[in-house]
């Protein structure tokens, strides 16, 4: 590519599932007492990203939307080679659903001043919806590929993406600019580096937008913007658990009963001994 290349990295920080409650009143996930990391996805998206960078120059931005103790986290992909961090913090984006999510996402990118790739994890893992990457390519009305296994960028104005498929994998040409959404695994993410972990606020301070900053309409974001609703909570049972029969005899006479049981189950009828 003869330009260098700029991409955003949607990167959503995530409580730790097995230690997520749900409020029953809010109808919403309580994440007041669980620990929090980097969405594992995103971190291959953002690995992905940086390799690009490495190999075509350019710069990768990076956007997130939560409260402001999310900055800590963008820093640490300041630390690990990003240029910028954006964060999007407001009490008005609370609540939202994938719907409201992505448009809000599609607005700071246009914000940003557009990009050349919307890079996101696949799904994230309190919601696996894998809806919010479509989404944003909906909204800002670019083309789209899901759970790519990798990016090159060789010539001016694509991106030759492979992504996974159901019995194989599939090559496509993709224009720019374009949203791809990364396969959790596909790559190991780098280390940071201390050095700029400690300078990451001289390096890049993280700026912090609200709801005013962006070109979008109010109604349209947070609760008041998401149409799905939880109408209901209950606790999934298992059935009761897998049936035993403990069989005795000789080995002979256990291989027969096994065999009676399995013809019966077949609804086969075997003939009398």
């Amino acid at each position: 590519m003869s330009r260098p290349l700029h991409t955003v990295v949607c990167l959503k920080v995530v409580p730790k599932s097995e230690e997520v409650q749900v409020d029953r009143e809010s109808m919403t996930l309580d994440r007041t007492k669980a620990r929090s990391e980097i969405n594992p996805p995103d971190m291959n998206a953002l690995e992905m990203a940086l390799s690009l960078k490495d190999c075509y120059g350019g710069r990768v931005s990076l956007l997130s939307m939560g409260p402001p103790f999310v900055a800590a986290y963008l820093r640490m992909g300041i630390a690990m080679g990003a240029d910028d961090a954006y964060l999007l913090s407001d009490r008005a984006f609370g609540g939202a659903d994938t719907l409201a999510t992505s448009l809000t996402l599609a607005s700071a990118v246009r914000k940003i001043g557009g990009s050349d790739l919307v890079l996101c994890g696949e799904e994230s893992s309190d919601g696996a919806t894998a809806q919010v990457p479509p989404g944003i390519a909906a909204w800002l009305n670019i083309p789209q590929a899901t759970y790519a296994l990798s990016i090159a960028v060789e010539e001016e104005g694509f991106a030759f993406v492979t992504r996974e498929i159901q019995g194989g994998e599939e090559d496509l040409a993709v224009p720019l600019p374009a949203v791809v959404s990364v396969k959790v695994g596909v790559n190991e993410p780098r280390f940071m580096d201390i050095d700029r972990l400690h300078n990451a606020d001289q390096l890049s301070p993280v700026s912090v937008w609200t709801a005013a900053d962006l070109d979008v309409d109010p109604g349209a974001i947070g609760i008041g913007g998401s149409p799905t609703t939880v109408a209901g909570l209950r606790t999934a049972t298992t059935g009761g658990g897998r049936r035993r029969q403990v069989l005795s005899g000789t080995p002979d006479e256990k291989a027969a009963l096994i065999y009676e049981e399995i013809m019966r189950y077949l609804g086969v009828t075997t003939p009398a001994t």
